[in-house]
């Protein structure tokens, strides 16, 4: 399912503070490499492909979390299509944190910046997150959508 999201009356920031110590920012070229292998290992290679299109596009869609020198997650935009946010992906051990919320405002508040004023999250296996998250609805209809004949491994 795909679920739709008013940009224009997201929250100015998560309902909570992230950790100490958490830093949410843009992937500098020599991390790029590092990225992609961090995100296929848990994620798979669709969500690698995913980011390395964010990563490539300019202005760069994505941001990570880190601690130190630790990837703890990261989300990225306009990756599948133009308007779509996602893939968002947090390490297990740093799940229910409020990192994964951090980084879907940190894109959602960049597509809005970019003159978008609604943003698609593409086949959702979460959609409580992005409903309390972001105020996302359901787009009824959506299934299978714009993944409908994608390639798989």
């Amino acid at each position: 399912m795909d679920m739709l999201i008013r940009l224009f009356t997201l929250p100015t920031s998560p309902s909570r503070p992230l950790p100490d110590g958490i830093t949410l920012r843009k992937p500098i070229g020599p991390e790029h490499d590092l990225l992609i292998a961090w995100i296929a290992e848990p994620f798979g290679p669709g969500w690698a492909s995913e980011a390395r299109v964010a990563l490539a596009n300019r202005p760069m869609s994505a941001y990570i979390a880190l601690r130190d020198q630790d990837l703890l997650g990261f989300c990225c935009y306009d990756a599948t299509a133009r308007g779509f946010v996602g893939p968002i992906g947090v390490a297990e051990e740093a799940r229910g944190t409020g990192i994964g919320a951090a980084l879907l405002l940190a894109c959602l508040h960049d597509m809005r910046t970019m003159g978008y004023g609604y943003a698609i999250a593409g086949a959702v296996g979460a959609p409580e997150f992005f409903r309390r998250v972001a105020g996302a609805t359901e787009i009824e209809g959506s299934t299978p959508g714009i993944y409908r004949g994608m390639l798989r491994p």
